[in-house]
């Protein structure tokens, strides 16, 4: 009787402890709660364009000073420097295509540099001087790239698309476009690459395009928010937007249909960007210019870049 009564305590202290370890891996996966995750002050104010690898290896520009990379390493808490760029350029953006290959946009000096994969030296992957920029970039499936090139002081942009020519050389031209478009901001593309998502940071807008070779075509306002109150935006492989609100402090989780799902609270109130990483591409890695820290959260999808990495987009 007493050796069953200790059996059945055990079992019950088992159970207790089963659900106690449950509760708490709920709560460490509690999807949409962010959490600061680097010190803050590492990155300067231009804190941008942050970007995942497959080893799980978060890129974000200007740390501690402008014209630098940072790495936060797989599941660490601070960052380091990875490399320094040339003279006189400074990174906004940061994206990988399927081979692996850094890709990073200068907006001072109108270059996009390739870093291809374990390598640390930055080469000029293509360059024009009649670029403003360039700003956000968006790789496709096939390795072109788009780029918004907003002119601040206009308050006006457009898109470039950057690729290989038939000959091998990179060929870059900017798209025509049904519409007049103001300072052309984030950008990103839907699962299929047939749609192209751009922020106009000037007007508060998001614009849908399909895309036609150097043709963007069926312009659409997908949704208004306030003017100047949108930065970088990502989406996930269920074709939802990831939207900065900067000055606003959240991330806007945003249907194509342009009808917000919800809006995620940060810790810092200047968001500048987003990037999915992690293991599984559910973490959404968040650059904050405000305090100059990386915050991150859980989401229920992947990325769409994390999924083009794998090969599986």
């Amino acid at each position: 009787m007493a050796m069953t009564s200790g059996r059945n305590f055990w079992c019950l202290c088992s159970s207790i402890l089963l659900v106690v370890a449950g509760s708490w891996a709920q709560a460490e996966t509690k999807l949409f709660e962010s959490a600061q995750v680097t010190p803050a002050g590492e990155y300067s104010f231009g804190i941008e364009g942050p970007a995942a690898d497959l080893d799980g290896n978060l890129f974000v520009v200007n740390f501690g000073k402008p014209g630098t990379i940072g790495r936060l390493p797989a599941g660490g808490t601070a960052s380091e420097q990875f490399i320094v760029l040339p003279e006189g350029s400074v990174g906004n953006a940061i994206r990988f295509d399927r081979s692996g290959t850094m890709f990073i946009a200068d907006y001072k000096k109108h270059n996009i540099f390739a870093i291809p994969k374990g390598q640390t030296q930055p080469t000029v992957w293509f360059h024009s001087d009649e670029m403003n920029q360039p700003n956000d970039i968006a790789v496709a499936r096939d390795g072109t790239i788009y780029a918004s090139d907003p002119n601040w002081k206009g308050r006006e942009g457009h898109i470039w698309r950057i690729a290989k020519g038939s000959d091998g050389s990179v060929q870059g031209q900017v798209m025509s476009a049904p519409r007049a478009m103001g300072t052309t901001n984030g950008i990103d593309l839907s699962l299929d690459g047939k749609t192209l998502y751009v922020g106009e940071s000037g007007s508060g807008q998001i614009w849908s395009y399909g895309v036609s070779g150097n043709t963007l075509t069926d312009a659409k306002l997908v949704k208004s928010f306030q003017p100047d109150t949108i930065d970088g935006l990502r989406t996930d492989v269920a074709g939802r937007l990831y939207i900065a609100r900067i000055l606003k402090g959240t991330i806007a989780l945003m249907k194509p249909n342009g009808a917000v799902e919800r809006e995620i609270v940060l810790k810092g109130k200047e968001p500048t960007n987003l990037a999915f990483g992690g293991s599984d591409g559910k973490t959404v890695f968040v650059t904050q210019r405000q305090g100059g820290f990386i915050e991150s959260f859980r989401t229920d999808q992947p990325g769409r870049e994390h999924c083009l990495q794998r090969g599986r987009c």
